[in-house]
């Protein structure tokens, strides 16, 4: 069975639900947008 530490290092990075760049934070956070979309 897989640890929950390597499960999260597994995951795909997190993509913006607006402009589709790759977010560069926890994948496992709450956001879906990156810091340009979230303030604008």
């Amino acid at each position: 069975m897989e640890s929950v530490v390597e499960f999260f290092k597994n995951l795909p990075p997190k993509m913006c639900a607006e402009c589709g760049e790759k977010i560069e934070e926890q994948h496992e956070c709450y956001s879906n947008k990156c810091d340009k979309c979230n303030c604008e």
